[in-house]
C-alpha cells in the first residue's frame, strides 16, 4: 500500500464514525443513540480480565441478525444454530429493515435479548449501527455479556472497545484482489457501484482507493456509478431497479468485458441476474458467499438442502456453464456471514463450557473459522490496524475465490 493510500486510511478511520458494507447502513446516527450519555464512551468495556471462565451449567446464546429482506444469508445462519442446537440453548432475534432511522429499536431488541437472565452470550450479525450503544446499554446491567460482533458498520475502535470479539470481511485485502480477479477474467473496465453514505466508511473508502490503484496499475478503466441509497426515498426496491436498468447502459458503453461490483447487500441479486444476461464479468459479491444473490438470481432451488454449501456450489456452476459464463463469475466457497454466525455460537460455546483462557482466546477463535472454512489454513486472521495500533479483538477475515464452470 502506497503511503498516500495508508494515509488516507488513517484519515478516515480517525473521521468518521461507521465503518463496513453490505446492507443499508446510515453514515451518521445521532449521538444520543449510539452512545447514551450515562455510558462513558471512552471507556474500553471489552477489555474485561482475561481468566478463564468457569463452566456454566445452564445457559443460552442469543443471535441478533438482519430480517430475510436485509440479510437472509445471516437470518438463515441463526435458524440453523436454533435447529443444531434448539430453543433451550439458542434464542433470536432481528434488527428492523430500516436501522438507519430505527437505532432505538436495534436497541431494543438486544436489550429485551439480554433480559433473559438464561442469556449469557449475544452473537451480533450483522453489527449495524447502533451495536455499541446497545452493547452498553445491556451492560448496564449484565457486566458479563459475552458479545461477539460480526460484519461491524461502526467505528473500529469504539466497536472492539464495547464487543468481546469482532469479525469482518478484510475489505481491504479484497481492494486488490478483486481487480485481480477481475483482471484474471478478461476484465478491460471495472464499474464500482455506490453511494456517499457507503463512501464515508473507512474501510469501503480505503477499499475503492486501492481498487483505482489496482486498476490503473493493471491497465482497466475504473468507473465510479452512483447508484440510489437504499434507505433513501426509492427504497431497496428503486436501488434494485436501477442496477436492472443501468448494467445494459453500461455494457452498451464498455462492452462485455466489463466488471462489476457494488458495496451494497440488496444489489447483489439484480447485479447477478443483469450480468448474466448480459455475459459481463462479476469477480465477487461486496459480501462474498454462494448464497448471497445468486440463489434468487440464478432461480435456485434450496429446498431439502439448506446449509449444503457444495450443493449451492454446484448448482450455480451448472446454471452458469448452461449460459456460457465460463470464468466470468466468482464469489467465496465458504459464506461469510454464515461463518460469523456459527463461528460466534461455536466460540459462545466454547467460552461458556469453560474451553477458552479468557474472553479473547485467539487460538480457539482461529480453530473454529478455518474448521468452518474447510480446514486448517482455508481462512486467513489478521487484526485490524488503525494507525499503526492492532486492535486485538478486532479481526479481519480472508477466504480464496471460488471460480465458476473452471
Amino acid at each position: 500500500m502506497t503511503k498516500r493510500v495508508l494515509c488516507l486510511v488513517m484519515a478516515l478511520v480517525m473521521i468518521f464514525t461507521l465503518v463496513g458494507c453490505r446492507s443499508a447502513e446510515p453514515a451518521t446516527t445521532p449521538a444520543p443513540a449510539e452512545t447514551p450519555a450515562e455510558t462513558p464512551a471512552e471507556t474500553p468495556v471489552a477489555e474485561a480480565p482475561a481468566e478463564t471462565p468457569a463452566k456454566e451449567s445452564n445457559y443460552k446464546i442469543g443471535i441478533i441478525t438482519g430480517t430475510v429482506s436485509q440479510g437472509e444469508e445471516e437470518y438463515q445462519a441463526a435458524q440453523n444454530m436454533l435447529a443444531k442446537y434448539g430453543s433451550d440453548k439458542i434464542v433470536t432475534a432481528t434488527y428492523p429493515d430500516n436501522f438507519s432511522s430505527e437505532t432505538e429499536t436495534t436497541i431494543a431488541n438486544v436489550v429485551a435479548l439480554a433480559s433473559d437472565p438464561d442469556v449469557k452470550a449475544i452473537v451480533f450479525v450483522q453489527a449495524v449501527p447502533g451495536a455499541a450503544a446497545a452493547i452498553d446499554k445491556v451492560r448496564e446491567t449484565r457486566p458479563d455479556m459475552l458479545f461477539i460482533a460480526g460484519v461491524a458498520a461502526e467505528d473500529p475502535a469504539t466497536i472492539a472497545s464495547k464487543a468481546d470479539i469482532v469479525m469482518l470481511v478484510d475489505e481491504i485485502s479484497m481492494g486488490t484482489a478483486i481487480p485481480q480477479k477481475a483482471y484474471e477474467m478478461g476484465a478491460k473496465t471495472f464499474i464500482h457501484y455506490s453511494f456517499a453514505r457507503h463512501l464515508s466508511y473507512a474501510t469501503i473508502a480505503a477499499r475503492r482507493e486501492l481498487m483505482i490503484q489496482k486498476c490503473n496499475e493493471l491497465g482497466i478503466e475504473f468507473v465510479d456509478v452512483t447508484a440510489p441509497d437504499p434507505t433513501g426515498d426509492a427504497g431497496v426496491s428503486g436501488a434494485q431497479q436501477f442496477i436492472l436498468e443501468d448494467v445494459p447502459r453500461q455494457i452498451a458503453q464498455y462492452g462485455k468485458d466489463t466488471a462489476f461490483f457494488s458495496t451494497n447487500c440488496a444489489m447483489q441479486e439484480p447485479l447477478i441476474r443483469s450480468i448474466l444476461e448480459q455475459g459481463a464479468i462479476y469477480p465477487q459479491q461486496c459480501c462474498p458467499s454462494p448464497y448471497h444473490g445468486y440463489p434468487a438470481a440464478l432461480n435456485i432451488d434450496v429446498s431439502g438442502h439448506e446449509g449444503d454449501v457444495q450443493y449451492m456450489l454446484d448448482s450455480i456452476d451448472e446454471k452458469l456453464t448452461e449460459a456460457g459464463q465460463e470464468g466470468r463469475m466468482s464469489t467465496w466457497g465458504v459464506p461469510i456471514n454464515m461463518l460469523m454466525v456459527e463461528a460466534g455460537v461455536d466460540y459462545a460455546i466454547e467460552f461458556l463450557e469453560g474451553r477458552t483462557t479468557g474472553r479473547l482466546d485467539e487460538a480457539v477463535l482461529s480453530q473454529i473459522v478455518n474448521r468452518i472454512a474447510g480446514g486448517e489454513g482455508k481462512a486467513q486472521l489478521t487484526k485490524y490496524n488503525e494507525g499503526g495500533v492492532s486492535l486485538d479483538n478486532y479481526f479481519l477475515i480472508l477466504c480464496d475465490f471460488y471460480d465458476f464452470s473452471l
